[in-house]
């Protein structure tokens, strides 16, 4: 990313394995839970990563552009998708009669991205991708539960996607109303207090006001990725170059993507 924490702007792609319903043993492994994965070294921008991975043969597509094969290659695609983005310059690839015809029988995703609920912050938008380019799992505040783990695991072990983008954003509301109830000692209403409960451990409690709430939403994105570190069977893909898993918050004010953790 430049000085700006802006992201970067090469663009890359490649596709990947031949989406396929899980068998039994698959089955069986998903429901034994997610296993590690450790995020890539920390750099300010989104494209530039420390991990390397040989590229692996991928399926044909029905579109002009190779798609991300590696996770250095998917990053540096998320990234000049969110230059073009932030510039007005959407491509809105893979929209075409033809794509759509092809994804009826296949999916071949290149990064998953773990983000907020936020209406703001649709990850297609953001990084300016089409049908079938990503896999994304929502939750309040990028919260981690057997759902949301399961769903990453699936992306990863089971159709080979090179990158975990998990992605907090500038004033996220989940981050507000754990503050908010942490300072107050108020109860939240319904199941929202369980995603307060799972943001507390966060928050930062060295800064105040609107710092502390900013602040926190950092903090909880390295949270999510020292929780995803924890799973042994993401770790082997990290190790061995075939996946990374990396931190990243957009900022509404100016719609740039920065790396994070």
């Amino acid at each position: 990313m430049n000085s700006d924490r802006s992201a970067g702007s090469q663009p890359a792609t490649a596709a990947h394995q031949r989406f396929a319903l899980p068998s039994l043993a698959r089955r069986a492994l998903l429901r034994a839970g997610l296993t590690g994965a450790a995020a890539l070294g920390t750099t300010a921008a989104l494209g530039t990563a420390t991990a390397s991975a040989a590229p692996r043969a991928t399926p044909a597509t029905p579109t002009s552009r190779r798609r991300p094969g590696t996770p250095a290659e998917a990053l540096r695609e998320l990234a000049a998708g969110n230059r073009r983005w932030r510039t007005f310059r959407e491509q809105h690839p893979d929209e075409s009669p033809a794509v759509r015809q092809a994804l009826t029988s296949g999916q071949h995703p290149f990064a998953l991205v773990l983000g907020c609920i936020d209406s703001r912050v649709p990850p297609e938008l953001v990084f300016d991708q089409g049908l079938g380019d990503l896999m994304t799992v929502r939750s309040a505040g990028e919260v981690l539960d057997e759902a949301v783990l399961g769903s990453v695991a699936y992306g990863v072990l089971e159709l080979d996607i090179p990158l975990v983008l998990v992605l907090g954003h500038q004033s996220c509301g989940a981050v507000k109303a754990a503050v908010a109830a942490d300072e107050s000692g108020e109860q939240l209403p319904a199941h929202i207090q369980y995603i307060a409960d799972q943001i507390k451990p966060n928050i930062d409690r060295s800064e105040e006001g609107d710092a502390r709430v900013d602040s926190t939403i950092d903090a909880n994105v390295c949270a999510v990725l020292a929780r995803l570190a924890a799973e042994p069977d993401l770790a082997a893909k990290v190790a061995s170059g075939e996946l990374a898993i990396v931190g990243a918050r957009y900022e509404l004010d100016t719609q740039r993507v920065h790396r994070v953790g």
